[in-house]
């Protein structure tokens, strides 16, 4: 199989792990026989030092005509300027719209061995293997009006919370066909709907639309909780979770707060869907009759703060290639390969400071590195 990949790196740490990712791409592509061409753009604070923009029309070209978008990560202290006009999210945002990726799918797992990683007792994140599925192009971060402006009274910002009912519907459709598709034995499928019901119109909507998709899986739970009693959960009885499907803001704050429950962030892959099929894991086609496997990226920012200095915990960027392999090329059993292999790094020992327990240094013909 012949395959092409648009590879953002980004800015910060970005670089230095989807370098490594790409080494485990390529050998995974000539053990299974498959070729894999790699075309590297521009994006965020990097792409706007270079061209004025954070996604310059070349490397958007570049991710419409590619089969799949691998990024790093965007985003730095030098672009942090809250009144900047230009900012390296934007064209992260901007990528999702303009490839109309809609479900952003976060796989939250507990590796053997990494169970003290976590600040939580072993015994509660035990037989934790939950999804979380984030609406991604709706919400506070696309809604209008959203603006900053001076009045006599004084500064004042707005921000717009909205949805229609197909934003909504297609979001719970891939919930609860990702649930039916992670169907474990003995226990029934559950989608659970976080949502702020008792306060917010948009989630009023959001539970009644659930609801209404529901009705077309009989063979899933559906599961209503507001999202700050979710958030409690989430801490308190994590193995409970199966899927959580919610909206954009809430979907980035519950997800990064579970990647406490794998350890760190440094261990968690993602993808950005136009779309999905449970038979198979293949990818819906977008609307426009176009295809896309997707962009995948690790839910990790840039941490400037340890780039260039070669600690990086690549893992997160790792499997995320694994989901790529599986979701926008159809193979599963090399996905399921790289995902083997991070399992007998992690089972060696070896760790990056993100996860680090007690250690020692061990030599290395590249240098020095950590082993507990």
């Amino acid at each position: 199989m012949r395959g092409s990949i648009a590879v953002l790196p980004g800015d910060g740490v970005g670089p230095e792990v989807v370098g490594a990712a790409l080494t485990v791409l390529q050998e995974a592509g000539r053990r299974f026989g498959h070729t894999f061409q790699c075309t590297q753009a521009l994006i965020g604070g990097c792409a706007i030092d270079a061209t004025g923009d954070p996604l310059p029309r070349a490397t958007l070209n570049l991710c419409l005509r590619s089969d799949a978008v691998l990024l790093g990560a965007v985003g730095g202290p030098q672009w942090s300027d809250p009144l900047a006009p230009v900012r390296p999210e934007q064209g992260l945002l901007a990528i999702r719209q303009a490839l109309g990726l809609y479900a952003n799918l976060r796989p939250v797992t507990v590796n053997a061995g990494l169970e003290s990683a976590s600040t939580l007792r072993p015994e509660v994140i035990r037989g934790v293997d939950l999804v979380i599925v984030r609406e991604l192009t709706g919400g506070l971060y696309f809604g209008q009006p959203q603006e900053r402006r001076v009045t006599p009274a004084g500064r004042q910002a707005v921000d717009t919370m909205f949805y229609t009912e197909q934003e909504i519907a297609r979001l719970m459709r891939v919930a609860f066909q990702l649930a039916r598709q992670r169907a474990r034995p003995g226990l029934t499928p559950k989608v659970t709907s976080a949502d702020k019901a008792n306060v917010l119109a948009t989630s009023r909507l959001w539970r009644e639309v659930a609801h209404e998709v529901a009705r077309d899986y009989p063979d899933v739970t559906l599961e209503d909780q507001l999202v700050d009693s979710c958030a409690m959960a989430l801490i308190r009885r994590p193995a409970d979770f199966d899927v959580i499907a919610t909206e954009n803001t809430f979907g980035d704050i519950l997800s990064d707060e579970a990647s406490m429950l794998a350890g760190s962030m440094g261990m968690l892959p993602s993808a950005s869907l136009a779309g999905f099929r449970g038979a198979g894991g293949a990818i819906h086609a977008r609307e426009a009759g176009d295809t896309h496997g997707g962009l995948y990226e690790p839910i990790h920012g840039s941490a400037p703060d340890i780039a260039g200095k070669d600690i990086a915990n690549p893992l997160a960027t790792i499997l995320t290639v694994a989901l790529m392999l599986e979701l926008a090329f159809g193979l599963k059993d090399e996905g399921a390969a790289v995902r083997a292999a991070v399992d007998r790094v992690l089972g060696e020992g070896y760790r990056t400071p993100d996860i680090m327990q007690p250690c020692k240094l061990v030599a290395d013909p590249s240098g020095y590195i950590f082993k507990w």
